[in-house]
């Protein structure tokens, strides 16, 4: 059974999701159901989250900075975010990550 989608508005850099245009400034426009919303959420938290772990490891002195596991987690996870925006966003959301070029061929 398919869930009925509803346009929601997504700002990258403070990882939130809005139902209104007018409520703050917004990077896409995607039509979603509850379910991709939930997912979407979770990646949103789960960069929030590994932001605290990058924090905490920048001021340990003694790890080297090319040694950043939890850098190459947000990497990953922002990837999974565009990938999502992609699928379920607008033609001007989709030709936007398209000429930005961080999904893969294959995706595209």
């Amino acid at each position: 059974m398919s869930e009925k989608k509803k346009t929601y508005y997504i700002n990258i850099g403070s990882g939130e999701i809005m139902q209104s245009a007018t409520s703050s400034t917004w990077n896409f426009k995607i039509e979603a159901n509850d379910e991709e919303i939930i997912q979407l959420r979770e990646y949103f938290d789960q960069n929030y989250s590994t932001e605290w772990q990058n924090f905490f490891r920048a001021h340990v002195p003694y790890v080297q900075y090319h040694y950043d596991r939890e850098n190459d987690a947000y990497d990953e996870t922002l990837k999974k975010v565009y990938g999502m925006i992609y699928d379920l966003g607008d033609e001007e959301a989709k030709q936007h990550i398209s000429s930005i070029g961080i999904l893969s061929e294959d995706k595209e």
